[in-house]
């Protein structure tokens, strides 16, 4: 009988890297949200992969990248310490990058830390396969790799190997949570991240930076099987509100219907959701509206 293997594996990178489609994949599940769009992850979440002889913890990061606000830098610090006390780093990069400033001060902090790092190339499904060698080659030169493993987090190229590979590197030790545990999420920030997905896919391109949900009321009646939800959605700006509102409400009225629909398949129960606008002034600069969304 082999014996259990057990440990906590961070994924950094830089932004819109496919970190969080990566965990969806691995878990099986959705519990962290992805768009198009950069920085759309913003906290630490953790995913439990439960194997018959090991149980692998995964953190989901926000992107490591040069921030230039006070918001932007709180996402970098929780990047960078979820990298702190682990057993295994993944450093994802994308297929067709090219190595700049920012990677060198990556690879420097990881060379500080006395844990393996696995290089992933995501996103090759995009680039002729023969383009990958040059980029392996020039990183190989950069840092000592655990290992280098092309992938595609969409597709679920290349994924059974690196799940060998992490398997390899695990120390033995205890199973840390529950077996039938997915994540240490509670269904409130769940919620509260499926409608921030659900906005920053129906709006522009200035909304995802400048909106955060919070779920002011999360009541489950059972004689119904019903959730009630009650969900604010912050903005900086009031052009900002409108275009969530849109015409006539239009805009909210949808996103709130697609949010719905994503919430009761998440909580396989029926869903009574209402969601307000609110405009909080420049929230992401403010380090007291920080705190006061949750981001700590």
């Amino acid at each position: 009988m082999n014996e259990f293997r057990s440990g906590f594996i961070s994924i950094i990178g830089p932004p819109n890297v496919g970190k969080s489609t990566l965990l969806n994949r691995i878990l099986g599940t959705k519990i962290t949200i992805t768009s198009n769009r950069p920085q759309t992850t913003r906290n630490r979440i953790l995913g439990i992969k439960n194997l018959e002889n090991a149980q692998l913890i995964f953190f989901d990061t926000p992107g490591i990248y040069q921030p230039k606000s006070l918001f932007g830098k709180y996402m970098v610090d929780v990047a960078l310490a979820s990298c702190k006390d682990v057993d295994l780093i993944l450093l994802m990069v994308e297929a067709g990058h090219s190595i700049g400033e920012e990677d060198h001060h990556v690879l420097e902090f990881l060379s500080k830390l006395p844990f393996p790092v696995i290089l992933l190339i995501n996103k090759v499904d995009r680039v002729k396969r023969e383009s990958l060698l040059p980029l392996i080659d020039a990183y190989s030169h950069l840092f000592e790799f655990s290992q280098i493993i092309p992938i595609s987090a969409l597709s679920g190229d290349g994924i059974d190997r690196l799940m060998g590979e992490i398997l390899t590197v695990l120390p033995k030790g205890p199973q840390y949570f529950p077996e039938d545990m997915i994540t240490d999420q509670p269904e409130r920030f769940l919620v509260a991240e499926i409608i921030r997905e659900t906005v920053i896919r129906n709006t522009y391109r200035e909304i995802p930076y400048a909106v955060a949900v919070s779920t002011e009321e999360f009541k489950e009646k059972a004689d119904r099987n019903l959730i009630v939800i009650r969900a604010i959605i912050h903005v900086e700006k009031s052009s900002q509100k409108g275009i969530i509102i849109g015409k006539k409400g239009a805009a909210l009225k949808k996103i709130g219907s697609d949010a719905r629909r994503k919430i009761e398949d998440f909580l396989g129960a029926k869903v009574y959701l209402e969601c307000w606008v609110n405009v909080e002034k420049n929230w992401s600069k403010s380090q007291t509206a920080l705190k006061k969304l949750g981001y700590r």
